[in-house]
């Protein structure tokens, strides 16, 4: 299991129907526009996976010269661009879960975890995981607490205040996110909000759904 999407795993194909299956914020909802055709010709190109494409669209630059080999808009490439990356959340450094003991964080900083996505790599190992327990001396429920938090981390959009409020709801990793009714969810992350008011304002149904969704295609 990785932290990240193996993007060289996805297909083209694969990536055209997340596209197609996603609420796409309005912004990006042209995206949708001949979207088979489009990447049809991306095919036609040597652009067989997401791994591919994000390589070509890397260099925000070289984004003109690729619209114009391929008769594809460079808005539309753009905005692809914007898509997919976003399937690569931010780490996030160890300090931001700063409601945990600076002490137990700390300890796993120095020996090189400094951020979600090299800890959840570690964590994976159970090997590793005892070796983390019993050489820095950090109780096991702690450390069952923050993988939780950094498996979390993974689904687009989670920031480590939202992996929060899903571990409260009891949701401890990605795979229960990309099962729960989303109904039901929503009415939970509610309660949580109102018990620790994290922040104000509420809780949309349409980004619950979308979390779920999210959530659905991490490895």
């Amino acid at each position: 299991m990785t932290y990240y999407l193996q993007a060289e795993k996805v297909s083209l194909d694969d990536l055209r129907i997340r596209i197609e299956e996603t609420d796409l914020v309005p912004s990006r909802s042209s995206l949708l526009a001949s979207i088979k055709d489009k990447f049809k010709t991306l095919k036609s190109h040597g652009i067989s996976t997401l791994a591919d494409l994000r390589k070509v669209l890397k260099n925000s630059k070289k984004i003109p010269s690729f619209s114009k080999k391929t008769g594809i808009e460079s808005q539309y490439l753009i905005l692809l661009r914007r898509e997919i990356e976003s399937y690569f959340p931010k780490v996030f450094p160890l300090k931001s879960f700063d409601w945990l003991p600076e002490k137990e964080l700390s300890k796993l900083e120095s020996k090189g975890y400094k951020n979600a996505a090299l800890l959840f790599e570690a964590l994976n190992s159970s090997k590793k995981r005892e070796e983390i327990i019993n050489t820095l001396g950090i109780d096991a429920k702690f450390i069952d607490s923050i993988y939780s938090l950094v498996n979390l981390t993974r689904i687009q959009w989670v920031s480590p205040l939202t992996a929060r409020m899903l571990t409260f709801a009891g949701y401890t990793n990605a795979k229960m996110v990309s099962k729960a009714n989303a109904e039901e969810l929503c009415s939970q992350l509610e309660e949580v909000n109102k018990e620790n008011k994290y922040f104000k304002g509420k809780i949309g149904l349409r980004d619950i759904k979308r979390l779920i969704k999210a959530a659905s295609y991490v490895p």
